[in-house]
């Protein structure tokens, strides 16, 4: 396999995916509803693209992970990638809260509804805590079990989607109700999201499994095209088909809205087209972005959504803008938080620091603050017992 340490194209596909999600938020938050035409083909184009980002993002990410853990040197329950993945799952999950928390209304005692909406860090953190929960069920069997669990979760969630999608949730506290269903608003839930990063999880498996085989990556490439050649044209008619040989009212439901597989067929041909483009994504810059994905998000949903204040750009400009003004606008907002993002990358080390002194600093202040607080309340206090004739003689 060609540099099986690295997969630049993963990392490259990443990059892409969390660029078109900061054009794609910016221009469907900013864009005037009167240029929102259904029969512009520029705009149907851009709206299609636009829903492959999250299937894209979800499946990487489920991809990078999975291999990750798989490539540590000890496996089973002694795998160090473990306490790293479930530390990884619940960050992303609370700072997907943080980033929907406005201290403004917090100050006023107030917590939005807002807050408890679930978007995607949340199902992503979910995500990584269900492949963790997959590898060490399926460590008590043969090593096939892994991948074979993964896929089957990710089928059963794909396939029954018609059917739990019309459950009610609401005999569960909204906040945990909003990780299986939109009705309160939440962006994304954990069903059926998580299926893509089970596929990603599944996919790095294969490619691990299989990381010496002669020509790799052709094969991969004409796997994935067939692959995503027949979601896209020939899941329908399949799920059609099968719908009339059995009889199951499922997968009629399926063909009412088929839209997970044809996403995945989606997926799939942009994992076969950056396989294709390897050597060309072999860049330092591509790499840098790739991994900063998580700082790109939080400052693009700060800078956009007004997290912590409420003053974002959504706040003053939604669907307020024309066309050429949503495009120069996303262009530049891609730049921007690229750039805030590598730039704290560069500097991480040093803010750490920096902070970490800070708050040895204010807290030697505090205590010193605190001796001396105490130290002027005693003399209060004696003068207040001289002042009543209650001191002590």
């Amino acid at each position: 396999m060609e540099n099986s340490q690295r997969l630049y194209f993963i990392d490259a596909m990443r990059a892409w995916a969390i660029l078109m999600m900061l054009q794609g938020h910016f221009v469907d938050g900013l864009l005037d509803n009167a240029f929102r035409d259904p029969a512009n083909a520029v705009y149907q184009t851009w709206k299609y693209f636009r829903g492959i980002t999250a299937p894209v993002f979800f499946t990487v990410s489920g991809f990078i992970f999975t291999f990750l853990l798989v490539r540590a040197p000890r496996q089973g329950i002694q795998n160090p990638r473990l306490r790293k993945g479930l530390r990884r799952g619940v960050q992303l999950i609370i700072i997907g809260y943080l980033l929907r928390t406005n201290f403004l209304g917090l100050m006023k005692g107030s917590l939005y509804p807002s807050f408890f909406l679930v978007d995607v860090l949340h199902c992503i953190g979910a995500a990584l805590l269900l492949i963790i929960g997959v590898y060490v069920l399926s460590g008590k069997w043969r090593g096939w079990a892994f991948p074979a669990l993964l896929l089957g979760t990710a089928l059963v969630l794909f396939l029954f989607e018609p059917v739990y999608k019309t459950w009610d949730y609401s005999g569960i506290p909204p906040m945990l109700a909003n990780y299986f269903t939109k009705a309160n608003g939440s962006v994304f839930t954990i069903i059926p999201w998580v299926g893509y990063a089970a596929i990603g999880g599944f996919l790095a498996m294969a490619f691990r499994r299989f990381r010496n085989t002669p020509r790799l990556y052709l094969k991969s490439i004409v796997l994935s095209l067939l692959a995503g050649v027949f979601l896209l044209w020939y899941s329908s008619p399949f799920f059609d088909w099968a719908g009339k040989a059995t009889g199951w009212e499922l997968f009629p439901m399926i063909v009412s809205n088929n839209y997970l597989f044809i996403r995945l067929g989606d997926v799939m041909l942009v994992f076969a087209a950056f396989m294709l483009l390897r050597k060309l994504m072999e860049q330092a810059l591509f790499l840098r972005i790739g991994q900063n994905t998580l700082s790109i998000y939080v400052i693009h949903f700060i800078i956009l959504y007004g997290s912590f204040t409420g003053m974002g750009l959504y706040r003053y400009f939604h669907h307020s803008l024309t066309p050429w003004a949503a495009i120069a606008g996303a262009l530049g907002f891609m730049i921007l938080c690229t750039w805030l993002a590598l730039v704290y990358d560069t500097r991480e080390a040093n803010l750490r620091t920096g902070l970490r002194q800070g708050l040895d600093t204010a807290g030697g202040w505090a205590r010193q603050g605190t001796r001396n607080l105490r130290k002027a309340l005693q003399v209060l206090w004696n003068r207040l017992l001289r002042l009543l004739g209650w001191a002590p003689r």
